[in-house]
């Protein structure tokens, strides 16, 4: 990463445990795919819905040259959990970022009238 991990932590005692688990998974996102810019993660727990249990919020937004990769999850009831689907979404649209970036999406062939058109070759 060019701009050292940013880890913001509301209305959740601190927790080492916790800073080092973000810390651990921000890592192997950045030997995944070497080109992340910067990386920002908040991890929260809104005042709302009292009734339903501890609701926690996490929000990863990863940046990538031209593009800034989002993710936000909410309402898991433990933390780890929590976390560990957000960067789980996290990888799956870095995997996507990097075929788009190699090439390796496909194209669909053109349409003309119901049909893909034929190549000029043919």
């Amino acid at each position: 990463m060019q701009i050292p991990l940013q880890i913001t932590i509301r209305d959740i005692e601190h927790s080492e445990a916790l800073e080092a688990r973000i810390r651990s998974k921000a890592a192997k996102l950045d030997e995944f795919f070497s080109h992340i810019i910067s990386c920002r993660v908040v991890v929260e727990l809104p005042h709302k819905h009292h009734h339903q249990g501890k609701q926690f919020n996490v929000r990863i937004d990863i940046g990538v040259p031209g593009s800034e990769i989002v993710v936000n999850r909410d309402h898991a009831e433990d933390v780890y959990v929590a976390l560990r689907d957000a960067f789980d979404a996290a990888k799956r649209q870095l995997e996507d970022y990097a075929r788009k970036v190699r090439g390796d999406v496909k194209t669909h062939a053109r349409m003309s009238g119901g049909e893909a058109e034929e190549s000029a070759a043919e």
